[in-house]
């Protein structure tokens, strides 16, 4: 039965390598991608998804395109795109852990040099999607003066307040603000989705399961590679717990492993490193986790790398993934009563505004120079040009990126 869904899984393993910019980025690509060029859900929709993930722990561009592959072919489908999507990051990102030398803006692999300069313009191109994402929702989702309202006061409250608790915070506040509207029914449930205890059980037993081994492993020093279970703790436990994306990990990771003297398993730089990598990397910021496993494991020889880099991956995205499993046929249910209907209203609303702040945040990051308070107008023109292209042009997607990184290239 997935033979009919192989076109859809091959945009999904070209987007994995397109998908730059994290979330915020990620939402302009699918809205090119899985809305307007394969018509698979409607921008209503993806903002809907979009919306329930973000009050979820763990990377929301992730379990935002497993929806869309859940609304396609249920659960299976769901998995095999999260693989795909999943992959192509995890592998670059593996791989950089067992990169020796940094220095000079370059990365050594072999006798090749890499030249990271390749990717200055596509930090600022993702700055593009960003904004015609949030133009594209802001037609659908902004038709009152209360839901501009709304987007308005979620873009202030975002760009002033840098906090991964500000997202459920608002999340909750809009939809409460939208329900003093009574003028919108929902329409009646056809048939109540089915909900799977099942995934909520293997969540909290894999928690606790993940928690006895690391225990047993701390006291257990003959084990040798005991540092793996504790890596597997540490991991589910960050993808059990994370708001905020993939940004929200860095300074849970810095204690973690840097800061605490038990489990000092890399230093600052090392992980600053792979920090900076992940940026220049297409698909999930979560993707790091395989550079911080394979480092952490790197004393252990080149198979315990590898297992650390895939055990990494594995513990920081399985949590979410059956949160998500769980939690979705519960709100498909929910959201046919009135009161989430309407609040859905305003949530959308607030995303918008959210997606706009990231926009601005991201912008100002990468085009004022805080030293000398320069600005670097080629930003806001790539920002530009890519939005345009965009907004009024049929290019694809990944077509843009490589014109890009091509541009990058040819300036080295």
């Amino acid at each position: 039965m997935l033979l009919r869904h192989v076109p859809f899984l091959k945009a999904v393993f070209l987007y994995s390598f397109t998908a730059f910019g994290g979330p915020q980025g990620h939402m302009g690509m699918m809205v090119r991608t899985f809305v307007q060029k394969r018509k698979d859900l409607t921008e209503d929709e993806l903002l809907e998804y979009n919306s329930f993930c973000m009050m979820l722990p763990g990377p929301s561009s992730t379990q935002t395109v497993m929806l869309i592959a859940m609304k396609r072919g249920g659960v299976p489908l769901a998995i095999l795109t999260l693989l795909l999507w999943v992959f192509p990051a995890a592998l670059l990102m593996g791989a950089f852990s067992f990169v020796i030398y940094y220095f000079s803006g370059e990365a050594q692999v072999g006798n090749k040099m890499i030249p990271l300069n390749l990717f200055k313009f596509i930090i600022p191109m993702s700055v593009g999607f960003v904004f015609f994402a949030a133009a594209k929702m802001m037609l659908t989702s902004i038709k009152y003066i209360a839901t501009a309202a709304i987007m308005v006061g979620s873009l202030v409250v975002t760009l002033f307040v840098r906090s991964p608790w500000v997202f459920p915070a608002l999340m909750i506040v809009s939809g409460t603000i939208s329900n003093f509207s009574n003028k919108r029914i929902p329409t009646p449930q056809q048939k109540p989705k089915k909900i799977n205890w099942m995934h909520l059980w293997l969540f909290a037993l894999l928690f606790i399961i993940a928690g006895v081994m690391s225990e047993v492993a701390k006291n257990r020093p003959d084990w040798n590679h005991g540092r793996i279970f504790h890596l597997c703790e540490n991991f589910y436990r960050f993808g059990s717990i994370v708001f905020g994306g993939g940004q929200a990990l860095l300074p849970m990771m810095l204690y973690q492993f840097v800061s605490r003297s038990s489990s000092h398993y890399l230093d600052a730089s090392q992980l600053l490193t792979g920090y900076g990598m992940v940026q220049a990397v297409p698909g999930p910021v979560f993707s790091i986790c395989s550079f911080v496993g394979g480092v952490a494991m790197s004393q252990y020889g080149g198979m315990w790398q590898v297992i650390g880099c895939v055990v990494a991956t594995v513990a920081v995205f399985l949590p979410s993934t059956l949160l998500l499993f769980f939690l979705f046929p519960v709100y498909e249910n929910l959201k046919h009563h009135v009161i989430i209907f309407r609040a859905l209203e305003g949530i959308n609303a607030a995303v918008v505004g959210i997606i706009l702040a990231s926009g601005i945040v991201l912008f100002e990051s990468i085009a004022f120079d805080k030293t000398d308070l320069s600005f670097e107008w080629s930003k806001l023109v790539v920002v530009f040009i890519t939005f345009c292209l965009l907004y009024f042009t049929k290019i694809p997607a990944p077509l843009i990126v490589l014109g890009w990184l091509l541009l990058g290239w040819t300036t080295l």
